[in-house]
């Protein structure tokens, strides 16, 4: 964190526990947080080989704090076993995501669970049951991250996932975590061959005032990340906004024509905040985006 505020990852890539050379790989591409996977893509008679590999992952990382692990739901027996791991692993992941969860005492019981062995990760939980849209605020206010899940959430709907299908789930989220400052986190893209369709979908959900995105597939990243990613530009105009509400006295001014006044600032103050925590923890002043979105 920088001066109170959290650095928010940008990207997230998926890379499910079967084999250490593919997790360490996976390392290797640029997203902001790895997430090792030991829930869906690991099968119910791997899981115990898919905790050692990530384990040894987590031992071989040069940047743990930036390595996630998404573990099972936590009231089956698999979850159990996965916090008895990362509780004796020696060194701890930056982040825990949870799946299945249906209440913000979830949140609290499995911090608590994990503060018990010195393990303080930062927990995100997957918003993928119709419980957890419910009760947003509870979940919200609990984790430090939402993370939007499509594919379940549709299964219980009944719906196909599309825009329109997701959008009252995400209007919620982005809204909730607004309110309790909490990180929010778009759905991964299952349309592997039509990249317009990640683009036009990312894009959008930074619209909504998502944060993040993840990703299965590593080919995807350079796209979210140019597209969530802090952009030079737009730091620039965000104290460029700051700095002509503050020579007005707090008051409303005028910027290249445009009437900019004390809410205009206060959003100004947390885009610059934010970019700078992400360039704290996550990358360095040369890492932003310049204008017009090019790397």
């Amino acid at each position: 964190m920088t001066g109170g505020v959290r650095a928010v990852p940008s990207s997230f890539l998926y890379t499910p526990a079967l084999s250490l050379e593919r997790v360490m790989k996976a390392q290797s591409y640029d997203a902001d947080m790895h997430l090792i996977d030991l829930e869906d893509s690991v099968p119910p008679a791997d899981k115990p080989a898919a905790r050692a590999v990530c384990r040894a992952a987590l031992e071989k990382s040069v940047r743990p704090m930036n390595v996630g692990v998404r573990v099972n739901e936590l009231g089956s027996l698999a979850a159990v076993h996965d916090v008895q791991m990362l509780a004796d692993s020696p060194v701890k992941p930056g982040l825990v995501l949870m799946t299945m969860v249906t209440s913000g005492h979830e949140v609290e019981l499995l911090r608590r669970m994990l503060a018990s062995a010195d393990a303080h990760p930062e927990i995100y939980v997957t918003v993928e049951t119709v419980e957890a849209v419910a009760r947003i605020d509870s979940v919200a206010r609990a984790a430090d991250g939402l993370v939007l899940g499509s594919a379940d959430l549709a299964a219980t709907l009944g719906v196909d996932i599309n825009w329109e299908n997701m959008l009252a789930a995400r209007q919620a989220m982005a809204m909730s975590c607004a309110r309790f400052g909490t990180a929010c986190v778009d759905t991964a893209n299952y349309r592997l061959a039509e990249p317009d369709v990640l683009a036009e979908e990312t894009s959008r959900v930074r619209a909504l005032g998502f944060h993040g995105k993840v990703t299965v597939h590593p080919s995807e990243l350079a796209t979210i990340n140019r597209i969530l990613r802090p952009r030079a530009d737009e730091l620039d105009q965000a104290r460029r906004v700051a700095a002509a509400v503050a020579a007005a006295n707090g008051g409303i001014a005028v910027l290249d024509g445009h009437m900019v006044g004390p809410p205009f600032a206060r959003r100004a103050r947390d885009t610059i905040a934010r970019g700078d925590a992400w360039t704290s923890r996550f990358g360095s002043a040369a890492d932003t985006v310049g204008n017009g979105g090019e790397a």
